[in-house]
């Protein structure tokens, strides 16, 4: 393998890598504080898509490329966010409150429910075809040093970035942030400590589920909208939160990068073929769940009585 072709699926895997990263925030967060799988998370990222195309094809209008489209494209995203993130916290207090205290069994199931009832009443509404979300900008590739970069692959990378950083430094620096990490570690302690938990819990989803609406716009415009469409990206998600180490913020943008890379430089240098390639994230699921159970970032916890 050469230089060029080494950095090209360097590129590729990161920029992939990215969108993962992104929406397994969603995954390691929930679980973090809830300790509960949102298996619904997919289909948010599929609400957004959906949000993020129609809210971009109704202020782009009839406008050639330039300016006005990349300003409507991002004024779409910030709607998209907003939409999936009142979607979140929605959810969260209709289907998963009231199970707070029920068996981990319990919410698990009803996000199973939901994320059904998101993927079939999109189907539902909206048809099973795909639906093609239009660049903003021209997406000619560019060619550094033999390496073909286009402007959607700087994009992902930017975005990506951007909201991680910010969520970090949300995270650690903010005083919801601090609140977020103490409810974390024992919700009734953090209740006791003067800490709103539900509000804490209700921004927790709105945080996640605007991300994945982010991730599913991403995705879209490479491989447009329909209504399963968060199914396999959202599992894909859920392993590298895993692989990171569930419930660890930093753990899940490592685990989304890495996955990138993995899936990309497993087709290329190993061979793998294009149709197994999904087999990637599942494969390193497996390894990872007997070697280091906790994740590569993760901690054990005890289990309390």
């Amino acid at each position: 393998m050469g230089t060029a072709e080494f950095f090209q699926h360097l590129m590729n895997g990161l920029t992939l890598g990215g969108i993962y990263a992104l929406i397994a925030l969603g995954y390691t967060m929930v679980y973090g504080i809830l300790k509960f799988i949102n298996f619904a998370h997919g289909d948010i990222l599929m609400v957004g898509a959906y949000v993020g195309l129609f809210v971009f094809d109704l202020l782009r209008g009839s406008s050639p490329l330039g300016t006005w489209t990349v300003v409507a494209f991002f004024l779409a995203m910030l709607i998209s966010m907003a939409v999936c993130a009142i979607l979140g916290m929605t959810i969260e207090r209709i289907a998963y409150k009231p199970l707070r205290r029920a068996t981990r069994l319990a919410p698990l199931l009803s996000a199973i429910g939901v994320s059904f009832i998101l993927s079939n009443s999109a189907a539902w509404m909206l048809g099973t075809q795909s639906r093609k979300f239009n660049y903003p900008f021209d997406n000619s590739s560019i060619n550094l040093a033999g390496v073909i970069i286009t402007p959607h692959q700087i994009l992902i990378l930017v975005v990506s970035l951007v909201m991680m950083l910010a969520l970090k430094l949300f995270v650690d620096k903010t005083r919801m942030g601090k609140a977020m990490r103490a409810t974390s570690l024992d919700q009734d302690t953090a209740m006791l400590m003067g800490i709103n938990v539900n509000k804490v819990i209700s921004l927790t989803f709105a945080i996640g589920s605007a991300l994945a609406a982010v991730g599913g716009i991403l995705i879209a415009l490479d491989f447009k909208v329909y209504p399963s469409m968060g199914t396999m990206t959202g599992l894909k998600a859920f392993v590298a939160a895993v692989v990171g180490g569930i419930g660890n913020i930093s753990g899940a943008m490592f685990g989304g990068i890495l996955l990138g890379l993995l899936e990309t430089f497993g087709v290329a240098v190993l061979g793998i073929p294009s149709g197994l390639k999904d087999t990637i994230a599942f494969g390193v699921l497996i390894i990872i769940l007997l070697v280091k159970p906790e994740g590569l970032f993760g901690k054990v916890e005890k289990e309390k009585v």
